[in-house]
C-alpha cells in the first residue's frame, strides 16, 4: 500500500476493529507455538548468552587483568559498555514518558518496545561496573546494610552514585512497564484456554476487571509515573555524566557533560527503539499498527538529537580553545590526530554526518534506510563512549603516563556477548507479554475511525 493510499495516519488498515487488534497481538502467544525463525534466533542468541556467562566466570578466576587496561587507561570496554547500555535504557523510558505527557498518539504502537528495552538494557548495564571491580563478589558493599562489619559506602565515590542510580531506575522501569501492562495482562488471562496460562496471567493481572474505577486509577498512576520518569531519567544519566565531569582530567571537567549525556541517551535510545520496531514489525506482522509515519516521526527526533550531539562536540572543541588550558587544547588535537584519530573520525561520521540523510522524506519513510542509519548511530554512540575514556586517560596531564589501550579477546567478548544476551531475554519476554499495547491501539483506532 502506498503512502497516499493510507486511510489513517497511524494505522495502515482501512478497518481495524477491537477483535482484530486483540487477535493480532494475543494469538501468537496463546494460540500458536513459536515458529522456526524464533527458535533459530533464540538458539543463536543463547550461544552469546553462554559466551557471556563463561566470560564472567573466567573473570572471577583471572581478575580484571584479562581486560586490556593498563596503569594509565584503568577504564576500558567495561565502563564504556556500562555508559552505552544505560544510555539506551534511559532513552527508552524517556521516550515513552515524554510521549505520554505530550499525548502523542503514535506512541501507542511502539511504547511497549521502548519500555521492555529499557528494563533489559538497564539490567545489563548494571552488571558492568560490578564486573570492573577488583573483587566483584563483594559488590554488595556498595549498599548501606547494617553496620555490623564497620563498613559504610564511600558516598564521594562515583561507583556508589552509579549503584543507586541504576538500582532505583531499574525498579522504577519495571513498575512503569507493569502498570502499562495491566489491562493487556487481563486480556491474556481472559483469552487463555489452558489452566496454567489462566493462573499465570490471572496472577499478573492483579485482579484487573476493567471497571471505570480501575481504568481511572490505572490512567492516573500511569501519567503520574510518566511525570516522575522524566526528571528521574535526567538525574540518572546526569549522574553517569558526573562520573567523568567530577574529575580533574582534561576533557572531562565539562559542565556540559550532564545534559550532553542526557541528549546522547535520547539519541541512542531512539535509535535502538527504531531498530527493535523494524525487527518486531516484520517478525510479528504488525504492519497494520506500525506505519511509515511512525518511522518518519522517530527519524525526525533522531535528526534533531544529532544536531544537539554535533553542537556538543563543537562546544567541546571551542571551550578547549577558549579556556586556554594547554592540556585541554592538546587533548582536542590528540582527538583528531592521535592514536585513536581514525576511530574519532568514524564517530563524527556516524553521529553527525550520516544522520543528515534523514532530512530527505523518502529516507525517513524507507524502513531499510532508517534501520541502517539507526544501526550506524548505535555503533557511533558506542565509539563515543569508549573514546571518552581512551582519549582522556591516554593523554592526561602527566606526559610519562601516556599509554594506548590495547583491547584483548575478553574485551570483545564482553562487548558482543551482552548484545546476544539482550536479544535472548527480549525473545523470551516477547513470548510472555504482549508486544504492543492493545488497549492503546484500540483507543487509537476508535479515534481515527478505523473500528
Amino acid at each position: 500500500m502506498t503512502d497516499t493510499a493510507l486511510p489513517h495516519r497511524w494505522l495502515a488498515a482501512p478497518r481495524l476493529p477491537d477483535a482484530e487488534v486483540t487477535a493480532t497481538v494475543v494469538d501468537p502467544l496463546l494460540m500458536h507455538r513459536p515458529g522456526k525463525r524464533w527458535w533459530i534466533a533464540l538458539g543463536v542468541s543463547f550461544l552469546f548468552f553462554a559466551l557471556t556467562a563463561g566470560a564472567i566466570l573466567y573473570l572471577f578466576v583471572g581478575g580484571i587483568g584479562i581486560y586490556g587496561i593498563n596503569t594509565t587507561v584503568v577504564w576500558g570496554y567495561a565502563i564504556a559498555n556500562y555508559v552505552w547500555w544505560v544510555a539506551i535504557g534511559s532513552g527508552g523510558t524517556l521516550i515513552s514518558s515524554i510521549l505520554v505527557l505530550t499525548r502523542q498518539e503514535w506512541r501507542s504502537s511502539i511504547n511497549r518496545f521502548a519500555e521492555t528495552m529499557t528494563v533489559l538494557a538497564v539490567a545489563i548495564s548494571g552488571v558492568f561496573p560490578i564486573l570492573h571491580l577488583g573483587r566483584p563478589q563483594y559488590f554488595y558493599w556498595l549498599a548501606p546494610y547494617p553496620n555490623t562489619m564497620a563498613l559504610w559506602p564511600q558516598w564521594r565515590s562515583a561507583l556508589v552514585w552509579d549503584f543507586w542510580a541504576i538500582f532505583s531506575y531499574l525498579l522504577f522501569s519495571i513498575l512503569f512497564l507493569y502498570v502499562g501492562l495491566l489491562p493487556d495482562l487481563a486480556t491474556m488471562r481472559d483469552r487463555a484456554t489452558r489452566r496454567a496460562s489462566q493462573v499465570f496471567y490471572g496472577f499478573l493481572a492483579f485482579g484487573w476487571r476493567g471497571s471505570a474505577r480501575h481504568w481511572r486509577l490505572q490512567r492516573t498512576l500511569h501519567v503520574t509515573l510518566a511525570a516522575m520518569a522524566t526528571p528521574l531519567v535526567v538525574s540518572v544519566h546526569s549522574i553517569v555524566g558526573l562520573d567523568f565531569a567530577a574529575s580533574l582530567m582534561p576533557g572531562w571537567q565539562e559542565s556540559i557533560y550532564p545534559p550532553y549525556f542526557v541528549v546522547g541517551a535520547i539519541f541512542s535510545g531512539f535509535a535502538m527503539v527504531l531498530l527493535v520496531t523494524v525487527v518486531m514489525r516484520w517478525a510479528l506482522h504488525l504492519e497494520a499498527m506500525i506505519t511509515l509515519d511512525h518511522f518518519d516521526a522517530m527519524a525526525k527526533i533522531i535528526l534533531a538529537s544529532s544536531f544537539v550531539m554535533t553542537y556538543s562536540y563543537a562546544n567541546e572543541w571551542f571551550m578547549a580553545w577558549y579556556g586556554g588550558e594547554a592540556a585541554d587544547r592538546a587533548l582536542v588535537a590528540y582527538m583528531f590526530t592521535g592514536d585513536y584519530a581514525p576511530v574519532y573520525w568514524a564517530q563524527l561520521l556516524c553521529n553527525a554526518l550520516i544522520p543528515q540523510a534523514l532530512w530527505l522524506r523518502r529516507v525517513r519513510r524507507s524502513v531499510p534506510a532508517v534501520a541502517a542509519i539507526a544501526a550506524v548511530i548505535l555503533v557511533g554512540m558506542w565509539i563515543e563512549r569508549i573514546l571518552i575514556v581512551w582519549n582522556t586517560l591516554s593523554h592526561g596531564h602527566a606526559v610519562p603516563m601516556w599509554r594506548v589501550f590495547q583491547p584483548t579477546l575478553w574485551d570483545w567478548i564482553f562487548l558482543v556477548g551482552p548484545l546476544g544476551l539482550f536479544v535472548f531475554l527480549y525473545l523470551i519476554l516477547m513470548r510472555i507479554v504482549p508486544a504492543v499495547s492493545m488497549y492503546e491501539v484500540r483507543r487509537l483506532a476508535h479515534r481515527e475511525g478505523a473500528t
